[in-house]
């Protein structure tokens, strides 16, 4: 014996509710297997949802499209910095800059290893400091720290901090769109099991299979189990 599925997913949902509001627009209220409150509160509802879906989708595309040039802004910050923190290593090592210069960069004294790059706070803490170090000791009369130069490392830190806010601000809009969608869909869930079970009791009368028929019409589903798939395909079978 099938039995009833409800939707699972939001492509599902919207096919449910589409499915019973085209009933409810097309078959006369008295005729209708489910009562009239529910049909108008479907039809209030629905256009919420499947707008709030459309938007959760498009907030996420959005988002991942960004992400892609995003990460290679990430990238090129990161090779930047790295590459600057190596060049002021060396000049040490050549005693060309003295080793009490590191802090000034926010690096620990006896440290000569590139801080962690891993994550984008990394990058910003690290970049920050190094602009700054820099800065202040070109300020100062100090000769400045060449490929890459100063003023490369803070084009590409810049261009990275632009894309890092505005990939946040994309990324908080998919975390409302799905919030919001994931309210509605709690409303959804219990408008469709209401519609279906009254569409069910409408159809009760009807022996299993011709209910089955008259209720996927309005949108229920019903699945067989994997034994009882198998069953039927061997009917099918022995009876060709």
């Amino acid at each position: 014996m099938p039995y009833r599925r409800l939707p699972n997913t939001d492509s599902a949902r919207i096919r449910a509710m589409k499915a019973a509001l085209e009933k409810g627009k097309n078959i006369h209220p008295f005729e209708l297997a489910y009562s009239q409150a529910l049909y108008v509160k479907l039809k209030a509802f629905y256009p919420l949802f499947e707008t709030a879906v459309k938007e959760q989708r498009i907030a996420m595309q959005v988002q991942a499209t960004n992400n892609k040039q995003f990460l290679k802004l990430v990238k090129k910050a990161q090779m930047y910095i790295s590459h600057f923190i190596q060049v002021l290593n060396l000049a040490i090592l050549r005693d060309e800059l003295p080793e009490k210069i590191r802090p000034l960069y926010g690096l620990k004294l006896k440290n000569k290893k590139v801080p962690s790059l891993a994550s984008e706070e990394e990058i910003i803490a690290v970049g920050k400091k190094i602009i700054e170090g820099e800065e202040i000791r070109t300020r100062q009369g100090g000769t400045p720290l060449l490929n890459p130069k100063i003023a490369m490392v803070k084009l590409h830190f810049e261009r990275f901090l632009d894309a890092y806010h505005h990939q946040k601000i994309l990324k908080e809009n998919s975390a409302r769109a799905h919030d919001k969608v994931a309210k509605l869909r709690i409303e959804s869930d219990k408008l469709i099991l209401k519609i279906w079970n009254e569409v069910e009791e409408h159809f009760s009368k009807f022996e299993a299979q011709t209910k089955r028929n008259y209720c996927q019409k309005y949108g229920i589903v019903y699945v067989y189990r994997k034994n009882e798939l198998a069953k039927a395909k061997n009917v099918l079978q022995m009876s060709a």
